[in-house]
């Protein structure tokens, strides 16, 4: 007999509705219960799936659903079963590979794929989000080794850094300092681990941070160079705060946001004197390249 697990599929309208779920059934079940992954769509909706050991207590899972996002959530999770094998497998058959200019975003399970004259960066998927698949973490992959073949920026910044992919990316490429920052601390704590992972631990400072609050920012800038994969409207608040952080034609890489959504950030960043250079779109996902004027 083959063995099965079980899986609860969530669809829902947004990153924080996600969280929610993921952090309300997480309470409930140890790391050998149950596995969780979201994933971002192209239209910017969510989906978390959750693989179960044991048969799970569906209403239960209902009844938690509907107080972390509401009853109607709740009413559309969907139920089902699979090959125990498959759970392995689902998680890694996608995850292939990806390579983007001079870096390779790769799991475990690809380590000795990876061409020796390639930058490699191991990243596994997790809660924290960036494995290197997603169209804006490749966007910011390829402008970054855009960047550095004619600059090599002795400051670096990595804000809303999920699985450290950017920063670890940086610090291998400059064998330098990258500060990484996130506001959420399953993210920091990836961060960290996947840098020691790569053997970029003592380059790479992962802080927890909203903005550019923290005293690191001050105390390590200005930034050369800003990565930042976040989403459209922080980007936007967040234009102004990063110029008074900018040195002098400092280079800013951003990304997470929806190709018609890329008009309204570059104007809020050229209001603070920020140049666009390149826009790269993929998947439906627009990376820029931006300089400081000076």
């Amino acid at each position: 007999m083959i063995p099965v697990t079980h899986r609860a599929t969530i669809a829902l309208t947004d990153e924080p509705s996600a969280r929610r779920v993921v952090d309300t059934l997480s309470e409930m079940f140890f790391e050998d219960q149950a596995a969780f992954a979201a994933f971002e769509r192209p239209d910017g909706r969510w989906d978390v799936t959750v693989h179960f050991a044991e048969a799970p207590d569906q209403t239960l899972i209902r009844e938690l659903i509907g107080h972390a996002t509401g009853e109607e959530i709740a009413r559309s999770v969907s139920f089902d079963t699979i090959e125990a094998k498959d759970w392995v497998k689902a998680s890694l058959e996608d995850l292939v590979p990806v390579p983007a200019g001079r870096f390779v975003v790769h799991g475990q399970h690809d380590r000795d794929r990876v061409a020796p004259n390639k930058l490699a960066i191991e990243i596994e998927a997790a809660l924290a989000f960036g494995t290197g698949h997603h169209g804006t973490t490749r966007g910011c992959l390829l402008l970054l080794d855009h960047v550095l073949k004619a600059h090599q920026p002795r400051r670096v910044l990595d804000l809303g850094t999920g699985t450290g992919v950017l920063a670890i990316a940086a610090a291998k490429a400059l064998h330098g300092k990258v500060l990484a920052s996130d506001i959420d601390p399953p993210s920091v704590r990836v961060a960290a681990e996947n840098a020691e992972l790569n053997e970029t631990g003592p380059w790479v400072d992962v802080i927890r941070a909203t903005g550019f609050a923290a005293p690191q920012f001050a105390q390590r800038g200005p930034f050369d160079l800003v990565l930042a994969n976040i989403l459209a409207n922080p980007l936007r608040q967040l234009a102004g705060p990063m110029a008074r952080h900018l040195a002098p034609s400092a280079q800013v890489i951003l990304s997470g946001l929806l190709t018609h959504q890329a008009p309204a950030v570059i104007a809020a960043y050229r209001a603070r004197g920020l140049v666009p250079l390149r826009h790269l779109r993929i998947e439906g996902w627009s990376s820029l390249l931006l300089r400081k004027a000076g």
